[in-house]
């Protein structure tokens, strides 16, 4: 069990190692940029990113997921090949037969989305909707061989070359949010064919006849992508929502307190893409269930530490890491930190389905989800602003995980240890809510008070970490005393 969970940890290093490089570098280029871009340009420019991810997913169809899925189903060499041959023949014609087509309607497509008319811009999201889409495919392909080592150079390189692009349209030729978005997708577009070329050659290749023999992938994908897209749409919907409702710069504020919960993003990031490799690779039912529960419970623990750090001291993360025309954005950054936190429990579950085979039970998780952060937005964008949007993102998180345990509970049972992970939620939750409403806001003797009173958290979860690395333990090994003869 233990070695499962070092795989886990080793595998999301290696995943999510590029976005702690970016968030690295973005202590020095998140206060050039909030200096060099309006509120508004930056809430135009992070609505797009957003709204480029949501088009992915519905243009992949599910086939991603559904190759990591079958990949684990058969062991012959060739035919996991031809497998992989099949999914990245389907993602290309789809996303290139779409980009061309958007880029006919690229100047009323940014006014539907950005209420502002920009087709160069939208032409710019449109190139990254297409490097976007098959990157993602890429990168999948690395994931089910864990060719760790190849997924972390291209992942880096990726965010090397992105922030070099970036800071030199956005800093230096003074392109705004046109700038920001090609930055981003000019150096996806470039890791992508390098992973073709010199990586991925024997699984990258046209197959003409793969839309004829994608049934499987499309019956186990498809069913998938409504409930990642309403999964997803909270993340968009909220911007959009902000831009429209209240203001270009509030949309900006949020994108900034997305920005600054990367801790919180990069974890959920690493989880979601080392995790389902790892869950569906363990063919023993009963391992599985207790490797479910201890990770869930593992996971808790992290998430809440980092969520309790955002909530005490976001106010002085905000202010080094910012211009002062942004510092209202630490009032949503622990609710985006929070619902953030959530998804990466709902991935345990889609999982379950996933394990099942079942994937059409996530879907109504997600509707739901999706329809209570709706009216979340209406309810509280107005009074609250962003913070409002944070509030309401975290409420849908909380209705789906509700429904989705409802959904699957059955399908694969797993032995959550609820009292224990009350306790741990109720440890970070009171000492971190209790700080945030009694001590200083401001200045030295606040900060220091508050990093006290974070240090408190792990102090308290010491007995429950110490019971998880007992759980991780082999059993010790039993000796037989047969007596003499």
């Amino acid at each position: 069990m233990q070695g499962h969970l070092k795989r886990l940890a080793t595998s999301g290093f290696a995943y999510q190692a590029s976005s702690l490089v970016a968030g690295f570098l973005a202590l020095f280029t998140l206060p050039l940029y909030t200096r060099h871009l309006t509120r508004a340009e930056l809430g135009y420019a992070e609505t797009l990113l957003t709204a480029i991810i949501l088009a992915s997913i519905v243009l992949r169809f599910g086939v991603g997921e559904a190759f990591v899925r079958f990949y684990f189903d058969d062991e012959d060499a060739e035919r996991r090949d031809r497998l992989a041959r099949r999914t990245v023949s389907f993602t290309l014609v789809t996303s290139t037969l779409a980009a061309l087509v958007a880029l006919a309607f690229a100047g009323p497509l940014s006014v539907a989305l950005l209420r502002t008319s920009d087709a160069t811009l939208m032409a710019y999201g449109i190139l990254g909707l297409w490097a976007f889409t098959n990157l993602e495919i890429a990168y999948a392909l690395l994931r089910v061989d864990e060719r760790r080592r190849t997924y972390l150079a291209a992942s880096v390189t990726n965010v090397v070359l992105t922030v070099a692009l970036t800071v030199t349209l956005v800093v230096g030729f003074d392109a705004g949010a046109r700038g920001y978005v090609l930055g981003n997708y000019a150096a996806s577009t470039v890791v992508l064919v390098g992973l073709w070329v010199f990586a991925l050659r024997r699984r990258v290749a046209l197959d003409l006849r793969a839309p004829r023999t994608l049934g499987p992938l499309l019956r186990f994908g498809a069913p998938t992508v409504p409930a990642d897209a309403a999964v997803f749409a909270l993340n968009v919907v909220d911007r959009a929502w902000l831009l429209r409702a209240d203001s270009p710069a509030a949309a900006g504020l949020y994108a900034v307190a997305v920005k600054l919960a990367t801790v919180v993003i990069v974890a959920v990031r690493g989880f979601q893409y080392a995790w389902p490799p790892l869950a569906y690779s363990i063919t023993d039912e009963d391992e599985a269930r207790h490797l479910y529960a201890l990770v869930t419970t593992a996971y808790v623990i992290v998430s809440g530490l980092v969520v309790g750090g955002l909530v005490l001291l976001g106010r002085w993360v905000v202010r080094l890491l910012t211009a002062d025309d942004f510092f209202a954005a630490h009032e949503a950054l622990p609710w985006v930190a929070l619902g953030w936190a959530l998804y990466g429990l709902f991935l345990v579950f889609v999982t379950i389905a996933g394990r099942a085979k079942v994937t059409t039970r996530t879907f109504p998780a997600a509707a739901i989800g999706l329809v209570v952060n709706i009216v979340g937005l209406a309810l509280l964008v107005g009074p609250l602003g962003p913070s409002g949007a944070g509030i309401s993102l975290c409420a849908a998180y909380l209705a789906m995980l509700v429904v989705v345990h409802l959904l699957t509970r059955r399908l694969f049972v797993v032995p959550f240890e609820w009292p224990r992970l009350a306790r741990i939620v109720a440890i970070v939750a009171g000492v971190s809510v209790g700080g945030e409403l009694l001590l200083p806001e401001s200045g030295a003797g606040g900060f220091v008070s508050r990093l006290l009173v974070f240090a408190l958290i792990p102090v308290l979860l010491v007995p429950e970490v110490a019971r998880l690395r007992r759980e991780l333990q082999p059993p010790p090994a039993v000796v037989l005393d047969r007596g003499l003869s």
